[in-house]
């Protein structure tokens, strides 16, 4: 029962319900990543989406998963192995109390603390 009001009134979590009826009618699986994410596409067509397996952060998908997804692979990714640079995944936090809050900003930890000049007006001399 939970599970059916929270995909009733929440878009964030899963798939909606109109979702989850077109994945069905006209999706395709294609895979899922590490993090359980799983991805489709339209058959005969070339309209590519997720299913989240959590809450819908754009920022979840690897980077394999991000270039088929764009068109940029034509291929879905077998395995990904990161590259030595890469950092790990990090959340994206707008919104959220952990966000960054620059100085002098009104929500930053210390709000008393100014920003510096925007703006510096140009003299002739």
């Amino acid at each position: 029962m939970k599970f059916v009001l929270q995909m009733l009134f929440t878009w964030w979590n899963g798939a909606t319900p109109g979702t989850r009826f077109w994945t069905w009618r006209k999706g395709e699986f294609v895979g899922k990543d590490e993090r359980g994410n799983a991805y489709y596409r339209e058959r005969g067509g070339d309209r590519r989406w997720v299913i989240y397996a959590g809450e819908a952060e754009a920022s979840e998908i690897p980077p394999g998963w991000h270039a088929w997804m764009h068109h940029r692979a034509d291929e879905p990714p077998e395995t990904y192995e990161p590259h030595p640079w890469e950092q790990p995944h990090q959340p994206n936090l707008t919104g959220s109390a952990e966000a960054y809050r620059p100085p002098g900003s009104i929500l930053h930890a210390a709000p008393k603390t100014p920003g510096g000049p925007d703006y510096e007006p140009w003299r002739p001399e």
